[in-house]
């Protein structure tokens, strides 16, 4: 893709979506810390249904704490990998309390130093809460990135680094919101839905779906 169909991808779904935002639910910057640190390997859907109870009795990292880990695995226990995620923000809560003074840092290098807390969370936190124009390249984006001919990477890092030179204003803010939900609900991983896409047109996708899959006719459903 090149400067004028990057920016018209974004352009229409910006269109499309004025205000994207993360689906993850959470009511200040730490809950919004705490849910990504938990979503990794689990989805938003997953998160919300555990996070609601929670999040209705801790909203800060005191509170976490106070709650203790077997209270909080209670919690999250329906998510993948609750037992370490549990012990993480355990951990990352202390350090808020002694080092942050309860609050969330508004900088990369004192996120990542938090257990749990990788580049992607970082990313998350400093874009939804704080509004920094960063890249938070999640399974969706990486895809989208790759097939779409935006921003092609063998890695993460390799596709952050290309979006973080290609994506032109005014939409480097939200351009990682776009291509989650895009990626989410149309650039599907199996079978992308090209026929109803705003940009196939831009895309540079080789095997594009171009004709929805046909309705399974209601006979012969359940017969041997």
């Amino acid at each position: 893709m090149n400067k004028a169909q990057i920016f018209e991808f974004f352009r229409r779904l910006a269109e499309d979506n004025p205000a994207p935002q993360t689906e993850l639910e959470y009511g200040n910057a730490y809950q919004l810390l705490v849910a990504v640190a938990l979503s990794a390997q689990a989805t938003d859907v997953g998160v919300n249904k555990a996070t609601r109870a929670l999040f209705a009795k801790v909203a800060t990292p005191q509170a976490m704490l106070d709650l203790g880990e077997a209270g909080l695995k209670e919690h999250i226990k329906t998510i993948g990998l609750f037992n370490s995620k549990a012990k993480n923000v355990i951990a990352l809560s202390r350090i808020l309390v002694d080092e942050h003074g309860g609050e969330v840092p508004d900088t990369r290098e004192a996120l990542v130093k938090l257990p749990g807390v990788g580049r992607k969370t970082a990313n998350v936190v400093l874009n939804c809460w704080f509004g920094q124009e960063t890249f938070a390249v999640d399974t969706h984006i990486f895809r989208v990135g790759n097939r779409t001919g935006m921003a092609k990477g063998k890695t993460p890092d390799h596709v952050e680094a290309k979006l973080e030179k290609r994506v032109p204003q005014p939409f480097r803010r939200d351009s990682h919101h776009w291509m989650i939900l895009h990626g989410r609900y149309v650039c599907k991983a199996r079978t992308p839905e090209c026929w109803r896409c705003k940009v196939a047109d831009l895309c540079s996708f080789r095997k594009k779906v171009l004709e929805a899959p046909k309705a399974r006719s209601a006979q012969g459903i359940g017969e041997d």
